[in-house]
């Protein structure tokens, strides 16, 4: 094979790995659902890496003004940091989801080592009487022992459709808005994050995009619930 075709070739097996295992939309390696039902104009708004301060108490207080109810996908380790935000949210009626424990990459590519992260995410919330029964993996990474490991831990895994592609490294809200409206469509799923792979990180302008995107989203005749509403699935499993 000459040099050219090789590299179209690793391009090509690159591309096909990434749709498998990260792409909001695969559903090769088991159910992902990435959007409800579309015949009512409702949106499911959610929020990973978190929690992170100031930002997801920004977002709470903005949700609670606007009486909308999100879903937040949280790690273990950031829970454990900011133990009083999670509670906080869940009090409010935000639902509560897990996104693994450390949000290091290397710990979702083995069996072991995913099995660790589910583990001690679920330990995290244990400790402030929580059980979630939704999960989104970091990066949206998916291999062929997750549906195992969910299933012992009776958790069912959720997809999204990002609001930006760029939106972590923090454009501008007004691009990151724009581009969450286009891309909205009955039943949809947005993923902002409201922290960076559990750690503290300025996430200003997700903030200032979703006080744009919902009074766009509200003239568009669109109305607000959580995942587990939306799916018709449960939110949290007995403790």
């Amino acid at each position: 094979m000459n040099p050219r075709g090789a590299v179209g070739a690793g391009a090509a097996a690159v591309g096909a790995a990434y749709w498998f295992m990260m792409s909001p939309y695969s559903q090769t390696l088991g159910r992902f659902p990435y959007r409800g039902p579309g015949d009512e104009r409702v949106v499911a708004l959610t929020f990973d890496d978190g929690p992170n301060e100031p930002y997801t108490s920004e977002l709470a207080d903005y949700l609670d003004q606007e009486d909308i109810q999100a879903t937040f996908f949280q790690v273990g380790k950031a829970v454990q940091r900011h133990p009083e935000v999670t509670e906080r949210l869940r009090s409010a009626g935000h639902v509560i989801g897990l996104h693994g424990h450390t949000h290091e990459f290397t710990q979702y590519l083995r069996r072991r080592t995913l099995a660790d992260e589910l583990r001690r995410g679920l330990d995290a919330f244990g400790e402030l009487g929580i059980r979630p029964a939704l999960y989104r993996p970091p990066w949206l990474l998916r291999i062929p022992a997750l549906a195992d490991l969910l299933h012992e831990h009776g958790l069912q895994v959720v997809s999204g459709e990002f609001c930006h592609l760029l939106e972590v490294a923090q454009p501008s809200p007004h691009r990151i808005a724009a581009q969450a409206l286009r891309s909205t469509r009955p039943g949809s799923i947005i993923i902002f994050h409201d922290g960076w792979d559990g750690k503290s990180a300025d996430r200003s302008a997700t903030v200032a995009a979703v006080k744009l995107l919902i009074p766009q989203l509200r003239a568009h005749g669109y109305n607000f619930t959580t995942v587990d509403r939306l799916l018709d699935l449960p939110a949290y499993a007995q403790v």
